[in-house]
């Protein structure tokens, strides 16, 4: 067996976490694809929420474990939220997000993973995290 599940994420005997990224981003894509063909019934509140439920919720959980990986091995998952500010906005396939990401407020994914990580972190110096990741 070359691969395991736990809490929802795949693990592959070398930690390459590739076929974790290449479900996350299926099952995302799947997600927009989905909302896309309401979108036009939608307000713009509306499919943010929806995008942050059922898209954004996903490439949150347990990123963590996607710390120090290459570049090469995250950037599906940057294309989805990508797909998914390009939905609430309505922007053109091709145009750049940047500029909608930070109307969005949201953080690239290296940056969310990195900012998880500081976070937890921080609440375990300030300990407000349970004992068993003090006592670490």
């Amino acid at each position: 067996m070359d691969v395991v599940r736990d809490l929802g994420v795949i693990l592959d005997c070398e930690l390459t976490m590739q076929r974790h990224v290449n479900k996350v981003t299926s099952a995302c894509f799947s997600h927009i694809r989905r909302l896309k063909q309401i979108r036009r019934l939608l307000g713009p509140e509306a499919t943010n929420t929806l995008i942050s439920a059922f898209v954004l919720s996903r490439l949150d959980y347990c990123n963590a474990v996607l710390a120090s990986l290459p570049k090469v091995t995250i950037a599906p998952l940057q294309r989805v939220q990508n797909a998914a500010a390009r939905l609430i906005l309505r922007l053109a396939p091709h145009e750049h997000v940047t500029a909608a990401l930070r109307h969005l407020h949201w953080l690239p994914v290296q940056y969310q993973i990195t900012y998880k990580l500081c976070l937890l972190m921080h609440l375990i110096h300030i300990h407000k995290t349970p004992s068993y990741l003090k006592d670490i």
